[in-house]
């Protein structure tokens, strides 16, 4: 009988719209429920596939700056705060964002909306699960995880930079004449190359990796290697060797 009127109940006029709703909920439920786990479970080997659009200019090396500041140790620092970073831009110093995987989500989807008037020039990722993927490689890095899960990804992070204190003689500089358009380079090795003045750049380098005082170090680009750069310990060095001088 009991069972009978439980039939008779759930039968009723009144109870099927109860009935009905409480279906609803319950499958909506487990909607939110998948959709959260889908969207919360980032895959950090995955993520770092993706770190590949941010190599450029991240590090995951602590201490190691590039175009943008090193990612190690990024969640839980506050934006805009890493004391060796000296090129934020003002939106970001004066906002009061904390980066956490929630923060971290918002802002690589798009960094404009997220802290307007920053400088990051990234227009964002609009694919939730990639960006689930690449916070949970961040997360991973900032513990000191991100080479090893980078590895498996098979992507070799490297060290950044290479180290311009280990260049041998042939490209380490001892002079460089400027004569009309035109730079003339020798290096310790003997080597004398000529370049075009716009296609010759003056960089420093004053990390680790950078080259030892005094000792500049030669730096080939370009596809019909025309282009080069000279990269100096610091810019004082630039003004003693540049030479303005004619044969």
């Amino acid at each position: 009988m009991k069972c009978e009127r439980s039939l008779l109940v759930l039968r009723s006029p009144i109870a099927v719209p109860h009935r009905r709703a409480l279906l609803v909920f319950v499958a909506a439920a487990a909607l939110a429920t998948g959709s959260g786990s889908a969207a919360g479970a980032g895959d950090p080997v995955q993520g770092a596939q993706a770190f590949r659009n941010c190599v450029a200019c991240h590090s995951i090396e602590p201490g190691q700056n590039m175009t943008g500041p090193s990612l190690a140790g990024a969640l839980g620092r506050k934006a805009g705060s890493l004391a060796t970073f000296h090129r934020y831009s003002d939106a970001l110093k004066r906002s009061s964002v904390v980066w956490d995987e929630q923060s971290l989500d918002a802002w690589i989807a798009n960094p404009a909306a997220f802290i307007p008037g920053n400088d990051m020039a990234f227009s964002g990722l609009p694919d939730p699960r990639a960006r689930s993927n690449l916070v949970a490689f961040l997360k991973a890095a900032s513990e000191g995880n991100g080479k090893a899960l980078a590895f498996q990804a098979g992507m070799n992070l490297g060290g950044g930079l290479p180290d311009l204190k280990q260049a041998n003689a042939d490209v380490r500089v001892k002079t460089v004449r400027y004569c009309d358009d035109t730079y003339t380079v020798t290096t310790a090795g003997g080597r004398t190359r000529k370049f075009w003045e716009f296609n010759l750049r003056f960089k420093t380098d004053s990390s680790t990796h950078g080259p030892s005082k005094n000792e500049p170090v030669f730096v080939g680009q370009g596809m019909q290697r025309d282009r080069a750069q000279i990269v100096f310990s610091s810019p004082s060095e630039m003004a003693a060797l540049i030479k303005s001088e004619c044969p």
